[in-house]
């Protein structure tokens, strides 16, 4: 059996776990009322940092800056807060003052430019204003891969504060939110890299099967007209379909009906030599899958698996319930393959199109479910092939687009 079988977000869950391993400590030692005022200040301090973290994975915007602010103006229990974005403009304020934001945008641009976190205080924050309570800021950049993105500044009406505590409280803040811009951009770098692979493995569906789909429509088009616009009307949602822009996951009920699609043309081609066997539980047709996940899968069995074997064959596509996971396998009894040999050229399939994607498909169910998914293959010579894949009946930031 060939199975295809160190993710950045996993230290970030550790932490999140960690986070509420804390908090739920802290509320199984007593329901009524924290044990110290130190138990209840780390427990305040997670909920904050929890609270801001859904507007900070979504990266550095006027928006997200808008709803954290508050959040991050409550953990550093300042007067104000300001964020600012990688050249000094002004993202959002929270607290009071505001009559101070320009002056800020100047100094934000600077610590953006330099990289360097700046303390001011008397003359460098005074307004002149007697009723103004800010005597003091900390401007601190926030970085991505080592690339400042924006700034944070706390501002205070303790000069002393701003030279002591808050230059700590403020450093450690913006770390954490650089730590979730980080994510952030790995967020947006995986769902670049998904689509990137959704393009490449529509590169690589068969010239031949177009070639042969538009062939068998042509021929029935005099010998059985209506047979013929049935067919083309498979062939056109079946590309319709496999060239959408929608989004990079599915139903499993929508990419069983693109393979059914393609089997129909299939069929029409080979005639009786094709046989196929569908078993779905319908508990499972919901499921979320990557978009064009089993597609391929199918077009390998047809064309690696029967096509060269003169008798045919037959296919069969199961979808069980497995608790909380379900569990898919497409296989085949055609001609089969020396696995050395699939293993071999399943990791070149991005490239050569051998196997039509097996690799690519492998690849996205990773990144979306995590390492322990992705395909396995069993095959030997003259055995045929079956190809296993299990999914996740919910996992978080997976959703399929929304019916219209």
């Amino acid at each position: 059996m060939l199975k295809l079988v160190t993710d950045p977000a996993m230290a970030i869950a550790v932490v999140l776990v960690g986070m509420v391993v804390i908090v739920g400590l802290t509320y199984a030692r007593g329901r009524r009322s924290f044990t110290s005022p130190a138990e209840k200040a780390t427990y305040t301090a997670l909920h904050t940092m929890g609270a801001a973290a859904p507007a900070l994975r979504r990266g550095l915007s006027a928006e997200t800056a808008a709803a954290a602010a508050p959040l991050l103006r409550e953990l550093l229990d300042c007067r104000a807060v300001m964020i600012n974005g990688e050249d000094g403009e002004y993202l959002a304020w929270d607290g009071e003052s505001h009559h101070h934001a320009q002056g800020i945008v100047d100094q934000a641009a600077k610590v953006a430019g330099s990289g360097q976190r700046v303390v001011l205080g008397g003359y460098d924050v005074d307004c002149g204003r007697p009723d103004c309570q800010i005597r003091g800021a900390v401007i601190v950049p926030l970085e991505v891969d080592g690339a400042v993105v924006g700034t944070l500044t706390a501002l205070t009406s303790s000069a002393t504060a701003a030279r002591f505590g808050l230059v700590r409280a403020a450093t450690e803040v913006a770390r954490y939110v650089s730590t979730q811009l980080e994510l952030a951009e790995l967020d947006e770098s995986r769902s670049r890299l998904a689509l990137a692979e959704v393009r490449a493995l529509r590169a690589q569906i068969s010239p031949h099967f177009i070639y042969n789909a538009l062939n068998t429509i042509a021929a029935n088009i005099r010998s059985d007209p209506h047979e013929a616009r049935e067919l083309l009307i498979e062939f056109a949602e079946f590309t319709r379909y496999s060239f959408r822009t929608a989004s990079e996951y599915t139903t499993l009920a929508d990419e069983l009906h693109n393979v059914e699609r393609y089997l129909t043309l299939e069929r029409a081609r080979f005639g009786d030599k094709l046989q196929v066997r569908l078993q779905i539980a319908p508990e499972v047709l919901p499921v979320v899958i990557p978009f064009l996940a089993l597609q391929p899968l199918v077009e390998n069995a047809v064309r690696h698996g029967l096509a060269s074997k003169p008798s045919g064959g037959t296919i069969s596509v199961i979808a069980e319930d497995a608790g909380a996971e379900c569990v898919i396998s497409i296989e085949d009894d055609g001609v089969g393959m020396d696995p050395d040999k699939l293993k071999n050229e399943t990791a070149e399939s991005h490239v050569s199109g051998a196997h039509v994607g097996l690799g690519n498909v492998h690849d996205r169910l990773r990144s979306a479910f995590g390492d322990d998914y992705g395909l396995i293959v069993e095959t030997e010579r003259g055995a045929g092939m079956k190809v296993s894949l299990r999914v996740p009946k919910f996992r978080a930031g997976v959703r399929a687009p929304a019916q219209r």
